[in-house]
């Protein structure tokens, strides 16, 4: 009898064990300007000395779901810029709102500190690209994150997926040849009305094939869905896919050492210039905030079989003041070469052909990728000529409200892991970075997964994409 008790209790104590260590608590809010009480988006929300965070939508809203073992820790809510609020997580209300107050340094203060620290944005830029190998990761790591790709017209959701990635990086430079690796672990939404509209893309296909036709010589009703379908996967990878975004020229401070980079050291200044704006603080450490403007070169993206050339960029760098490590860079590319300015006014209208954000956080003295978002329109319906600048555009054939979509991908990493076995462990699996990828949805995943809050506007967006499928489908 005693042992049958004794037993029992062993299972009981089991069981709360398992329990507390792997149930939730779940926090949300809003997060507030102080001053103008406006909604902060991109704000960090994150439990210290972790990797678990999130951040901000656009209504300056999130969620986070965090383990009860971290009920004690301290949970931060900052904004570069802001005071940050520090609280611990059982401590939290999620009745209230919170308000964040605005905080700058003295710029002359900063640059008073000492002489042989570098005064303008150019040179902070430089030495910034030379603690490279200081701040990134010198070790092989893995990221898990949450991916969200959407495609839309001016009316309406066309595309939908959402995804739960790994990320592997063999650490900045120290294994030469090896590259990033991406793999798709779990699909929780995927809605897809793009076959409807997608003739320029089977034309932009069949032409990569050797097969010469216009879309305007095409018919929706001949063509095989399957066939569509492929052609736009083709193109998919071929300009947004993960690995083109994580491969190529976008990703600026990791493939920073390659020659043909955005961000080439040796080569950063003839197509960038950087001035020094102001200083800013976030968890009391001096950020600088530099502009970013053309210098005497044209940025060149060189995507093979679209004119992607021609442009000027635009925007901000943030750099910590301590260490040069780079925090946060809002980077936008506008058409500026005559050619690009015809280009992107008649096809999109607008100059802005790529909005880029990247944002850094730090863990265990190392900088790794928090949160990237990427926009960009993509033309897809019929009546349009090619993808030419020299090519006239017959306006009369031309739906401007449908005959472009703007692309955007936000992936929010959740999780570092820099434990070298189970890095190991992981490469051993097959990797597929395919977003097409069929995968059946497992609830139980999604459940404890942190996930980036729509806005509202998204969630009207998604709900009628989800209604309009199910009805196309049937």
């Amino acid at each position: 009898m005693i042992i049958k008790v004794l037993k029992k209790s062993l299972v009981l104590f089991c069981f709360l064990v398992f329990t507390s260590t792997f149930s939730q608590t779940e926090i949300k809010n809003s997060v507030l300007d102080a001053e103008s009480f406006l909604p902060l988006e991109s704000a960090s929300v994150y439990v210290q000395n972790t990797t678990i965070g999130t951040i901000t939508n656009e209504d300056g809203k999130f969620l986070l779901v965090i383990p009860n073992k971290h009920l004690k820790d301290t949970l931060v809510i900052s904004s570069i810029g802001f005071k940050s609020y520090k609280v611990p997580v059982d401590e939290f209300d999620n009745t209230f709102d919170v308000y964040l107050e605005p905080d700058v340094a003295s710029l002359d203060e900063v640059l008073l500190v000492a002489e042989t620290r570098p005064k303008t944005g150019n040179d902070i830029v430089l030495r910034a690209l030379e603690e490279l190998t200081e701040n990134l990761a010198d070790s092989a790591y893995l990221q898990k994150g949450f991916l969200r790709h959407k495609e839309r017209n001016k009316k309406e959701f066309k595309w939908l997926i959402e995804s739960a990635i790994t990320l592997y990086d063999p650490g900045f430079d120290t294994i030469p040849g090896e590259d990033v690796k991406i793999n798709v672990d779990q699909v929780r939404k995927s809605y897809d009305l793009r076959d409807v509209d997608s003739l320029l893309t089977y034309t932009s296909y069949l032409r990569n094939r050797g097969v010469k036709l216009r879309s305007r010589n095409l018919n929706r009703d001949t063509i095989e869905t399957a066939s569509l379908v492929k052609a736009i996967k083709w193109n998919d990878n071929r300009i947004n896919g993960l690995e083109t975004l994580f491969h190529g020229k976008l990703n600026v401070v990791r493939n920073s050492e390659n020659p043909k980079a955005l961000f080439d050291a040796e080569d950063i200044l003839s197509k960038h210039m950087f001035k020094l704006d102001t200083v800013l603080v976030e968890n009391d450490r001096k950020i600088y905030k530099i502009q970013i403007s053309e210098s005497f070169e044209h940025v060149n993206l060189e995507t093979k079989g679209v004119f992607n050339d021609g442009y000027q960029p635009k925007g901000w760098i943030y750099i910590y003041w301590d260490t040069y490590a780079i925090k946060r860079i809002e980077y936008e590319l506008h058409a500026a070469s005559k050619a690009q300015r015809s280009r992107s006014k008649t096809l999109f209208d607008t100059y802005l052909n790529h909005k880029l954000i990247i944002n850094y956080k730090e863990y265990q003295d190392k900088m790794y990728l928090n949160y990237v978002y990427y926009e960009t329109p993509k033309l897809v319906n019929v009546g349009v000529a090619q993808d030419d600048p020299r090519t006239e555009i017959d306006e009369s054939a031309v739906n401007k409200e449908e005959r472009y979509y703007y692309t955007v991908q936000e992936i929010l990493f959740t999780e570092i892991i820099t434990d070298q076995d189970m890095v190991t462990d992981e490469l051993s699996k097959s990797w597929d970075a395919d977003i097409f990828s069929p995968k059946p949805y497992d609830k139980a995943f999604w459940k404890n997964y942190n996930t980036l809050l729509e806005s509202e506007e998204e969630e009207k967006l998604i709900q009628d994409l989800t209604q309009r499928y199910s009805l196309y489908k049937e």
